[in-house]
């Protein structure tokens, strides 16, 4: 217990030196920001989805902040402390308000807890971050979570869970949410409206605990073109876009008109491929015939990471606004293995292990699915991957869809309602700022009631790495955890569980006389901006 402590301590210290809700200004009027993605719903547990969680932010509140730097602060828990290797104790503000004026209380933090892993039909649901964690009421303003192991990262993932009104949720449905009924929060911002395909607005919470916000109302629009963001910008229709495109981000930094903010993103894009089948439905023989699923086999999974010249898509198709990786997040991150290097681009060698697996020189057929829109270059990049594997002897075709409809299909729109394609390109951002996050959902062997594996779209399973992932969750020392979250990605990078590609940054650029600070999660929050 003696390192957890010293982490709170630590936190604590943190704190004081001022994390949190940033200091208000003068309240402006409205302030418009083109995003790049939209959401897919208004509803803050039914997607963990980065442009949900950030516009859910506003109007909806964690126990846990996290700064831009994914720092721990006080949410709308006030303080915190362990009661024993087991039990949590967390006593909530005073006099917070829901904005239909209700108070917020224990009560509330027990109805969303229990709510979270039972959101019909979520695509990518927040369950691991409550699953093993019971909620147990003390009064109005204490609770005290119990755990069947020891919980070290229990702020980590209370920090991924908004709060939501008891009373004005209770019996509403997604649906529901995102027409506005029961779209009640604490935060800094009111719900307003959500129409999909053009905008997300927000109005200020003049009653809100942190004071009034800076901007009087919100308006995001959806800008998935990025020539039309830009445009958008350029032409004051917005006064800050997310996702500077790569082929104008140095062009934007010189331009007196705009400011522009940028820091390296925990997002990895990443290439995940199908481990649950022996026929897979997007892969055939050269004359379109039936054949064994070749991705089982580690040989041919490696063949297609040393295809990979991750140096040329950072250069060529991010235009150097990226960095390359052979692992879940940049090696900066406690918990991520200074071992692993990042695979040689080696075409021969790749068709020298296809060979050994007897599928040279046959070769075969392969579709790669991806969004089109959801990512910076997404489509570019799926099309320079399928060059590459052509290369290499494997026919690669693409095929691209609105997000909405790929991340429905790649996560349950095949039979019993299994993800639908044999290989995709997709992202992930490690909302607790470490790699057990990413490890348990994306590589974890999927298991919808031990919570693991959430995102995991290939099926992927490693005994070791699960076994090496459940030590780590149930390790308090903190250098010991670090430790076995190196060894357990070591192991997935190895077993080739996904194809690591890049980092990408993160740029925002906004019209002169605004800053925006620049956040490694992605999130593009009004509350980060500044005059």
């Amino acid at each position: 217990m003696t390192l957890t402590r010293r982490s709170l301590a630590l936190t604590a210290a943190l704190l004081a030196g001022g994390l949190g809700l940033p200091a208000v200004s003068a309240v402006a009027q409205e302030l418009k920001i083109g995003l790049s993605s939209e959401p897919s719903s208004a509803d803050p547990h039914f997607h963990n989805l980065t442009p949900n969680n950030a516009v859910a932010r506003h109007v909806f509140e964690p126990l846990i902040f996290m700064d831009e730097f994914q720092r721990l602060g006080f949410g709308l828990a006030q303080s915190w402390k362990v009661l024993d290797d087991l039990t949590w104790e967390f006593k909530l503000k005073a006099n917070v308000k829901f904005h239909d004026g209700s108070p917020f209380t224990a009560d509330d933090v027990i109805f969303t807890m229990n709510r979270v892993p039972n959101v019909p039909q979520s695509p990518a649901p927040k369950t691991s971050y409550v699953r093993g964690k019971t909620f147990e009421k003390v009064d109005d303003l204490t609770i005290r979570v119990k755990t069947a192991k020891p919980e070290p990262l229990m702020l980590n993932h209370l920090a991924q869970i908004e709060i939501m009104s008891a009373k004005a949720a209770a019996n509403v449905t997604t649906q529901d949410l995102n027409a506005g009924k029961g779209t009640v929060g604490t935060g800094p911002y009111q719900f307003v409206e959500f129409v999909p395909g053009d905008r997300y607005v927000v109005k200020a919470n003049a009653e809100h605990w942190g004071g009034k916000p800076r901007w009087e109302r919100v308006t995001f629009r959806f800008l998935k073109s990025d020539p039309t963001r830009v445009a958008a910008l350029l032409s004051g229709d917005v006064d800050i876009i997310e996702n500077v495109p790569t082929a104008d981000a140095a062009r934007l930094s010189k331009d007196a008109r705009v400011t522009v903010s940028s820091a390296l993103s925990n997002r990895i894009i990443y290439l995940h491929m199908d481990r649950h089948r022996e026929d897979s439905p997007f892969i055939k023989a050269k004359d379109g015939s039936a054949i064994k699923n070749p991705l089982n086999d580690l040989r041919v999974r490696k063949a297609l990471s040393m295809a990979l010249n991750r140096q040329a898509i950072v250069e060529r198709i991010m235009e150097n606004e990226a960095v390359s990786t052979g692992q879940l997040l940049p090696d900066t991150y406690a918990g991520t293995s200074k071992k692993i290097k990042i695979p040689a681009y080696d075409v021969d060698g790749a068709r020298k292990l296809l060979t050994e697996a007897g599928l040279l020189p046959a070769g075969f057929k392969l579709t790669i699915h991806g969004p089109n829109g959801r990512y910076t270059n997404d489509t570019k990049i799926i099309e320079a991957v399928a060059q590459m594997f052509t290369r290499i002897g494997i026919e690669t075709t693409v095929e691209t869809l609105p997000p909405a409809v790929f991340f429905t299909r790649a996560s349950t729109g095949g039979p019993n309602r299994t993800p639908e394609f044999s290989m995709i390109l997709a992202g992930w951002s490690a909302g607790t700022g470490e790699p057990s996050d990413t490890l348990k959902a994306l590589l974890g062997t999927f298991n919808p009631q031990a919570g693991t594996g959430a995102a995991n779209r290939g099926r992927f399973s490693n005994a070791k790495m699960d076994e090496l992932l459940a030590k780590a969750l149930a390790t308090v020392n903190d250098q010991q955890r670090n430790a076995l979250l190196a060894e357990a990605t070591e192991v997935a990078m190895e077993d080739v569980g996904i194809i690591p590609i890049f980092f990408p940054k993160n740029t925002w650029a906004a019209k002169k006389g605004l800053k925006v600070t620049a956040r490694t999660d992605e999130y593009t929050l009004a509350m980060s901006v500044a005059r």
